[in-house]
């Protein structure tokens, strides 16, 4: 069911290096702490992709209605549910990583005032620190013909156990507008974790991968914290990358993003890492992007 869905999607193993953007505040934070922020995907700063699986949803919602589905009440629920449910359900956390270290969009994003860089981390390691964390690493899909043919056999999934389970499935009794929210309840951790690395294809530049923790229903008594954001505060999960065997030795690249001060900059960027007793594998390098100031 949705179950091997998910575990399809998350199958694919990354081998080279994964960087992650981020600000030299953000870069001291990993460095002294030893741990990422990933964000509630509802808050990152690209969490438009969840509107995105919302509007496939919908899309295929009205395409089966106008082929005359024989229960267009449980299409519209459905429909009505994920709106709801994008703001008001399960919290999932995630952090970004790509394929290509220097890209000019991140550094746009990430390097204002030259305050950027992108730490790249061995791929292996990643993953060891996901498995040790209940996390699971996952590639983004840009390609719109894969996403549709997905939330296809997502409605499918739907359709299944609704014939299966019945209006009013489940413990709670909902009203009849909501006659099948039982059955949606039973998908929202796996469908979450769909739409954490569905992407609108405009950004299929990034070859992003995703680290994605299980589903949080209980905020409360979970190690949920929270950050200032850009204009409100922002529910993280410490995501820890250092294990037994890495001790501090877990960094395999950096590239510094433009800046005016290149020689200072790289300078104190190397005292910086010397000073945490940490070498990356292959240095730091500069990117090479002429800073310009905006």
């Amino acid at each position: 069911m949705i179950q091997d869905i998910t575990a399809k999607l998350y199958s694919d193993i990354p081998v080279d290096t994964l960087y992650h953007y981020t600000t030299f505040s953000g870069l001291l934070g990993i460095v002294e702490s030893g741990k990422l922020w990933a964000s509630d995907i509802r808050y990152m700063n690209d969490s438009a992709e969840l509107k995105h699986t919302a509007d496939l949803i919908g899309a295929e919602v009205d395409r089966r209605i106008a082929e005359s589905h024989p229960k267009p009440g449980l299409l519209h629920q459905f429909r009505d549910w994920i709106a709801h449910r994008i703001t008001n359900g399960h919290m999932l956390f995630g952090a970004s990583f790509r394929s290509h270290g220097n890209l000019l969009s991140q550094w746009r994003g990430y390097s204002s005032m030259g305050k950027g860089v992108s730490v790249g981390f061995p791929a292996a390691h990643i993953l060891e620190c996901a498995a040790q964390q209940s996390f699971q690493v996952g590639k983004c899909i840009y390609s719109h013909q894969e996403q549709t043919t997905l939330i296809r056999q997502v409605m499918d999934v739907v359709e299944a156990l609704a014939e299966q389970h019945g209006e009013h499935a489940g413990p709670t009794q909902f009203p009849p507008s909501q006659s099948y929210h039982g059955v949606f309840a039973m998908i929202e951790s796996d469908l979450l974790r769909i739409a954490a690395i569905l992407k609108h294809p405009s950004f299929q530049e990034e070859e992003e991968w995703r680290i994605v923790s299980p589903g949080v229903t209980d905020y409360l008594n979970s190690p949920v914290k929270f950050r200032e954001g850009a204009s409100m505060l922002v529910p993280y999960f410490e995501f820890n990358l250092t294990t037994p065997s890495s001790d501090n030795h877990y960094l395999e690249h950096i590239f510094l993003g433009p800046t005016p001060n290149i020689n200072l900059s790289m300078n104190s960027l190397d005292m910086f890492l010397t000073k945490h007793r940490l070498s990356p594998k292959h240095g730091i390098t500069y990117c090479q992007i002429p800073y310009r100031q905006r």
